[in-house]
C-alpha cells in the first residue's frame, strides 16, 4: 500500500511510513461504508450519540449510489443525504459554493454536517470534483471528507494527471479500485486513511479467541479492525504481481495509451457533424450521442425552432429514443460493447478504453460500427 501510495504521490500522512496507512478492501462500497462509520462515530463523540438522527452526509447528484447504501447500513437517516445538483455547463463538478450553501441551510435547521464524498471520475461521465476547494468548506465544519477515485485514481500515477487529486492532503480518506483500470482482477479496492485510529476505533473487535501477541504488541497491522469482516482474502498478492510484473513506467504507458485511444475516438466523433461529445473527456471514456438536429423527422409535426420549448422537449425525447436504439443495435451486433447513462435528461452513449489488449484498430472499428449503424437507422426515417 505504501508503494502504491508513493506512485500516486499521496502525502506521508496517508502511508505507513508516515502517520497513516492503507488497506485493501473488496469494493468501493466497503471503503465508503467503513469511512462513513468512522466519520459517524467521530462526530457523535463530539455531539453525543443522541444526535445521530441529525447527522447529514453530502455528495453530488453524480455521486455513486454506494454512499446512500452505506448510510442505510450505518443507520443514518436517508432523508439526511444531500445530493447536490451539478450542471452540464460546469462538466457536472460539485461546486464548493453549492456545498457551502447547502451546509449552511442544514446548520440553520439545527442539523449536523458530518461527511462528504467527493469523486474523481464519476461513474456517469468521469467528472472530477475539485478536492481543494471542497476540503476548505468541510474544514470549516469539522467534517470528514472521503475521495472516491474508484475509476480514475489509477490515472493519477501519471504525473500529467496527478493534478486531478490536488488537495488530497486535506482529506481524511482516499480510495481507488485496482480492479477497474489497474489490470487487477476483482475484487481489489485500495483505501488509505489519514488517521487509522479513527477507523479501528469504530471497527475493532476484541474477543478473547482473537487475541494474539503479534497484534497486541503492534508488530503487525491487524486488518480485521480496518474492515467489516474478520477474515479476508489474500488480495495483496494479485496487486503485488501487477506492480512487479509491469513496473511503474509500463503501467503509466498502458494508461497513457488508453487515454490516447479514447482521444482518438473523441476526434472521430467530432469529425462527424451528426454527433456530439456531450461532456469533456477527462480520461479514457468518451460520452457521445447523435444530435437531435441530425434526425430529419419532425416528431408530431412540431417544427423545431429556437424558443419553442415544447418542440425542443419533444426533439430531446425523440433523440433519446434514437440513441437508445442505436446502443442496443450496436451491442446486439456482437462486434463491440458500449454502455449508457442519462445526464440532464440526455441519453448518452459511453465508450471506455481500459483492456490490456485494446489497440487503436479496435477503436477505429468500434467507430465504424457506430457510423454504419447510424447510416442504416437514418435511412429508415
Amino acid at each position: 500500500m505504501d508503494w502504491l501510495g508513493q506512485m500516486l504521490g499521496l502525502p506521508q500522512s496517508f502511508v505507513f511510513s508516515g502517520t497513516g496507512g492503507g488497506v485493501i478492501q473488496g469494493t468501493t462500497c466497503e471503503a465508503i461504508l467503513c469511512t462513513l462509520v468512522a466519520a459517524r462515530d467521530q462526530m457523535l463523540a463530539k455531539v453525543g450519540r443522541e444526535n445521530m438522527g441529525k447527522l447529514v452526509f453530502y455528495g453530488s447528484d453524480q455521486t455513486h449510489c454506494a454512499l446512500l447504501k452505506a448510510a442505510k447500513v450505518a443507520g443514518l437517516e436517508c432523508k439526511n443525504f444531500r445530493a447536490i445538483k451539478t450542471m452540464r455547463s460546469t462538466a457536472f463538478q460539485l461546486s464548493a459554493e453549492s456545498l457551502r450553501t447547502t451546509i449552511r441551510l442544514d446548520v440553520e435547521a439545527g442539523l449536523i454536517p458530518a461527511f462528504l464524498c467527493a469523486t474523481i471520475g464519476t461513474t456517469s461521465t468521469t467528472a472530477v470534483d475539485p478536492i481543494r476547494s471542497l476540503s476548505e468548506v468541510t474544514k470549516e465544519y469539522g467534517m470528514w471528507i472521503h475521495v472516491d477515485a474508484a475509476y480514475a485514481g489509477s490515472a493519477c500515477i501519471c504525473p500529467e494527471y496527478r493534478h486531478f487529486i490536488d488537495g488530497v492532503e486535506n482529506v481524511n480518506s482516499f480510495s481507488f479500485n485496482a480492479h477497474k483500470w489497474f489490470f487487477t482482477t476483482l475484487d481489489c479496492c485500495c483505501l488509505w486513511v489519514k488517521d487509522p485510529g479513527a477507523l479501528t476505533k469504530s471497527l475493532s473487535s476484541s474477543a478473547e479467541y482473537l487475541k494474539n501477541n503479534a497484534s497486541d504488541s503492534k508488530q503487525v497491522v491487524d486488518y480485521k479492525d480496518w474492515q467489516i469482516t474478520l477474515s479476508r482474502r489474500f488480495r495483496s498478492m494479485k496487486l503485488w504481481l501487477v506492480l512487479r510484473s509491469y513496473g511503474v513506467e509500463n503501467l503509466r504507458n498502458f494508461l497513457r495509451s488508453h487515454v490516447k485511444m479514447a482521444k482518438r475516438f473523441q476526434q472521430l466523433v467530432e469529425s462527424d457533424n451528426r454527433f456530439e461529445v456531450v461532456v469533456p473527456r477527462n480520461f479514457a471514456m468518451v460520452c457521445f450521442r447523435v444530435l437531435p438536429t441530425s434526425l430529419k423527422k419532425e416528431p408530431n409535426g412540431c417544427k423545431i425552432e429556437s424558443g419553442n420549448i415544447e418542440a425542443k422537449l419533444i426533439d430531446q425525447e425523440y433523440a433519446n429514443d434514437f440513441n437508445r436504439n442505436l446502443l442496443e443495435t450496436v451491442n446486439a451486433s456482437g462486434k463491440v460493447f458500449m454502455t449508457h447513462t442519462i445526464v440532464e435528461g440526455i441519453y448518452v452513449i459511453r465508450v471506455a478504453v481500459g483492456a490490456t489488449l485494446t489497440e487503436d484498430k479496435h477503436v477505429i472499428k468500434a467507430w465504424k460500427v457506430v457510423q454504419e449503424t447510424v447510416d442504416g437507422m437514418l435511412a429508415t426515417i
